[in-house]
């Protein structure tokens, strides 16, 4: 029987003083084989069920991408010493279950740039016109809207789009195309920061309100979360285990829609922020599998623990997860 994936989390709570350790030295290492990476590994007491199994995955999914889920198994203040017990193919298992994961908040954070793009296209260009994301004069902050409205711009003209093609083939002004085309081709981040950047708190607060949330500062605080996310899923960076500089807002947050017990919650972990996800999917598609393609998720992977992404006893009884 393998053992159970320990609740640790080494690299990350190494100290100022031990990082600094490693600054201001050269590199001198030089690059390693498969087996030779294989016998280092041992011989810091990495364990291997199967040596060719190893070589293998080395090959498809490289070192320093494995090494990500392997530093979970080290021996807390030791330089990359395993902990006795410890196997290769328990990091492999971490990381095609992440791998999983990955690819379902791929999809369903999809869903939510889709819908946002679509409300913030329509409410404000009914309020505003169809220009109003070159207009300074609706946003807070000028130095925000002058680099928001440059990197539109520069979306916009790198897009191969024929909708954005023909616009050109037949107008020459403005030089951007309408909202409803503009903001189609621009990033999820171009558009998270557009819509914190409005100064029209009451059609943000619109916007806000058919996500089922009670202010458009909730929703700028979700989004934001959920944009550092999905850029962590296109570079194909690990989201188990990971602690989130951008935390959602939670706080004395009464919802309309089921919603979970925030006493409970780390924000900075990941099942923070996949109650934000649930909570607005439910919002947009209300009979959306997300929580079942989760749960089902867990079960095929049993053995990871849940705690490590920041879920609590319980979690599967709120409302929210019911």
């Amino acid at each position: 029987m393998q053992q159970q994936i320990p609740p640790r989390f080494p690299f990350e709570q190494r100290t100022r003083a031990e990082l600094r350790f490693y600054v201001g030295m050269d590199y001198l290492k030089r690059a390693l084989d498969y087996p030779q990476i294989i016998q280092q590994l041992k011989d810091r007491g990495l364990l291997f069920h199967d040596e060719n199994v190893a070589l293998r995955e080395l090959a498809i999914i490289s070192y320093f991408r494995i090494a990500n889920y392997l530093r979970y198994f080290e021996l807390q203040n030791s330089h990359h010493l395993y902990m006795p017990g410890s196997y290769f193919e328990d990091a492999l298992y971490i990381y095609y279950f992440d791998k999983q994961l990955r690819s379902l908040l791929f999809t369903a954070i999809q869903g939510i740039e889709v819908a946002l793009r679509s409300k913030v296209i329509h409410h404000v260009a009914l309020a505003h016109g169809p220009f109003w994301f070159s207009d300074s004069s609706l946003c807070l902050d000028n130095a925000r809207f002058t680099e928001n409205l440059n990197t539109i711009k520069r979306e916009v003209q790198r897009s191969r789009e024929e909708f954005i093609q023909d616009h050109f083939q037949k107008y020459s002004s403005p030089d951007v195309p309408p909202v409803w085309k503009t903001l189609e081709v621009t990033s999820f981040g171009t558009l998270s920061k557009i819509y914190c950047n409005l100064n029209d708190n009451q059609v943000k607060k619109r916007i806000a309100r058919e996500f089922n949330l009670p202010q458009h500062t909730v929703l700028e605080s979700w989004i934001k979360c959920v944009v550092l996310l999905r850029n962590c899923l296109a570079h194909h960076a690990r989201v188990w285990n990971r602690r989130f500089p951008q935390m959602p807002q939670l706080a004395a947050l009464k919802l309309r829609g089921k919603w979970v017990d925030c006493s409970l919650i780390r924000p900075v972990k990941l099942y923070a922020q996949l109650c934000c996800i649930a909570y607005l999917l439910n919002s947009i598609h209300p009979d959306n599998d997300f929580n079942k393609r989760l749960k089902d998720l867990f079960k095929a992977y049993s053995r990871i623990n849940l705690h490590a992404m920041g879920f609590p006893k319980g979690w599967e009884n709120e409302p929210l997860w019911r």
